[in-house]
């Protein structure tokens, strides 16, 4: 049970009371029942079980937590889920929560295309048959990613070859009004040549030809990466931590 100040119901009311935030228009899917609430000016969700987090929050942390808090004591939530909160210290967090697992990370977005870049033309968009390549490619350069092929979540693949070889990749994970860029590595004997800014360029460049607004996340403490998205224009910034329940 939900214990706010508001409780609201549909993603177009939760759409509303966040502002039409980019967050909410990419964390709320289209095909969502969602229901929320309003607590001291902080916009929570629960969203339907599957894949994926099972809430999401903005605004500050502390309300979110509160509410969070009172949906694991009553059983709506447990352990094995997780949820992307507004950024919270970890003793903050594990004041609140049972927390297996926490990571800090930002969303970024951008509302405009990047400079145009040297290598942005060798960004293609890769089919099935380049499926192999992709994993290989992944379980060399980034093998934590969560965006591997197969993966339902995932639109589209992208990437830039070297003659044959697969050397860069990256995954079109759009979803409500957001493009959402995931996934992006580059092999690591073709790294500090320009590939990482080249297949980010192309990407955003596709996205935004079908949606208004193009994003990602990157881990706060991969301060090259973000210092590599803001000069190509992702200089929105929602600060986030997200939660696995113990």
């Amino acid at each position: 049970m939900i214990t706010a100040d508001q409780e609201l119901v549909g993603r177009d009311v939760l759409l509303a009371a966040s502002g039409h935030h980019p967050y909410a228009r990419h964390a709320l899917w289209r095909d969502h029942e969602a229901r929320g609430w309003r607590r001291d000016g902080t916009v929570g969700w629960l969203l339907p079980p599957g894949q994926g987090p099972a809430g999401g929050a903005l605004g500050a942390v502390g309300p979110a937590l509160e509410v969070f808090a009172g949906l694991v004591a009553d059983g709506t939530l447990g352990a094995g889920q997780w949820l992307h909160l507004p950024r919270g210290s970890a003793d903050e967090v594990a004041g609140r929560l049972p927390v297996a697992r926490l990571d800090e990370w930002d969303f970024l977005w951008t509302s405009s295309a990047p400079p145009g870049r040297a290598d942005e033309d060798r960004v293609v968009r890769l089919t099935e048959a380049d499926h192999p390549a992709l994993a290989a490619l992944i379980d060399e350069s980034f093998p934590t990613t969560t965006s591997r092929p197969g993966d339902p979540r995932i639109v589209d693949w992208y990437g830039i070859r070297d003659g044959d070889r697969l050397v860069a990749c990256g995954a079109d994970r759009s979803r409500g009004d957001i493009g959402f860029l995931a996934g992006l590595t580059v092999a690591p004997d073709r790294r500090g040549r320009g590939l990482g800014a080249a297949l980010t360029t192309g990407m955003t460049r596709a996205l935004l030809g079908r949606h208004d607004q193009v994003a990602l996340g990157v881990y706060t403490h991969n301060v090259g990466a973000i210092r590599l998205y803001r000069r190509l224009g992702f200089t929105g910034t929602e600060p986030r931590t997200s939660v696995h329940l113990a």
